[in-house]
């Protein structure tokens, strides 16, 4: 587990909308620097108990491929609960970069490479296809957690956000 001061739900709000990042509704750029530390921010997304900041590490990586760099480091701070929520967020915007790449690279107005660093770890066998590979994730990621959530359901959901705000 890291040791710095786990910072609060607005905080982390705050820190995304600095980074342009409007997938939660709300903040603003007061106080906002977390955006300046990707690991601890990373982390801190990961390890929130509240849903919509975990999800919200899609839409970063998607929006802030440069994050990309720091998720191998991050994954080693965390617990092993968000870790397993780390690497499958971030192998799905791995997928989702892929499947909306030209969309993305028109609305974000630069090329978005995500380099795969946790399929392998998972267990995943990776095919050509990225919707093969976000439901082949999604099952993973059940298997892994325990939990029946639609986790397919959940990424696409968070690619639909981030790109209609986009588009907006």
């Amino acid at each position: 587990m890291s040791s710095y001061t786990t910072p609060t739900g607005t905080e982390l709000t705050n820190a995304l909308y600095a980074l342009g990042v409007k997938f939660i509704l709300g903040g603003t750029k007061d106080k906002a620097s977390l955006h300046k530390d990707p690991i601890h921010m990373i982390i801190a997304l990961a390890e929130s108990n509240e849903s919509r900041l975990r999800l919200s590490l899609i839409p970063l990586f998607l929006e802030h491929p440069e994050f990309s760099s720091h998720a191998k480091d991050a994954a080693d701070e965390v617990s092993s609960e968000a870790r397993l929520t780390l690497q499958c967020y971030y192998s799905a915007a791995v997928w989702l970069q892929q499947k909306h790449q030209a969309k993305l690279e028109s609305l974000i107005g630069r090329k978005v490479q995500l380099p795969d660093y946790f399929s392998s770890e998972l267990g995943l066998q990776r095919t050509d296809d990225p919707e093969t590979n976000l439901y082949l994730l999604a099952k993973r990621h059940q298997e892994l957690s325990g939990s029946q959530v639609n986790w397919l359901g959940t990424y696409k959901h968070a690619a639909h956000v981030l790109i209609k705000g986009l588009e907006l």
